[in-house]
């Protein structure tokens, strides 16, 4: 039994690990934390990290493990998390796009004002959700959570340990990607940056617009397979036949 549960254990780790990761992908997000904490200080920045890390894990979590039966509750299907997550990313990749690149003045008086307490209200929204974690990485966690279960609840626990401990994991990434995203970035150098950011906001835009059309192609094939079937009417039979 004990073997059963490590065996457990262990593949939900892995299949967490290697089902999460690609979606959340701390290294494509890194160069949009840089972008959104623009003329923040390094330990500004540091505090971030670890706050979004930590509400990274957090979410994921409460996802996996009740984020079907929250739905349920309240009626909300995915496919209406999706549009509106969506439009929540297209939004912030074109505030992106369209910020201008800062001078030298202008980067301190942003350092000034991007305060450690201006750094906490952002920590969640928009840096943890949705940029760090979307509606994708909710949808793909909340349907991670239920293949977990199992109706042996010591097996189903084993899974879902296994599963948490894949989130910390992957959690602790994403703390190194942002923390370190300036020096990543340094080879590239200032123009090398700015043009990086400016493709890597117009790719989040992309992944908003598609996140809607996914979420709205979902709610319109429901409406035409639950849609009233018009079948063609039974002939009435012949007088006297």
């Amino acid at each position: 039994m004990t073997l059963e549960l490590l065996g457990a254990f262990g593949k939900s780790f892995l299949f967490v690990f290697a089902a999460l990761l690609p979606i959340l992908n701390p290294a494509a997000t890194a160069p949009i934390f840089l972008g959104l904490t623009k003329g923040a200080s390094a330990h500004t920045r540091a505090v971030l990290a670890r706050r979004i890390a930590r509400n990274m894990v957090g979410l994921m979590l409460g996802s996996m493990l009740v984020g079907s039966y929250v739905l349920d509750f309240f009626g909300i299907s995915l496919p209406i998390v999706r549009i509106g997550g969506g439009l929540i990313v297209a939004a912030m990749a074109w505030r992106l796009l369209n910020a201008s690149h800062a001078s030298e003045d202008s980067r301190t008086e942003l350092a000034e004002a991007f305060t450690p307490e201006h750094a906490k209200r952002q920590a969640f929204y928009p840096l943890t959700f949705p940029v760090s974690c979307g509606p994708g990485s909710i949808a793909a966690s909340i349907t991670v959570g239920v293949s977990l279960h199992d109706p042996r609840l010591t097996l189903s626990l084993a899974r879902m340990g296994g599963g948490a401990l894949a989130l910390v994991a992957i959690g602790a990434l994403l703390y190194l990607a942002f923390r370190y995203a300036q020096q990543l970035l340094r080879p590239l150098g200032e123009a090398g940056t700015v043009i990086f950011l400016r493709l890597s906001a117009f790719i989040l835009l992309c992944l908003g617009v598609q996140i809607v059309w996914d979420g709205a192609s979902e709610l319109l094939q429901g409406l035409l397979s639950t849609g009233p079937s018009r079948s063609m009417p039974t002939p009435a039979p012949a007088a006297g036949g």
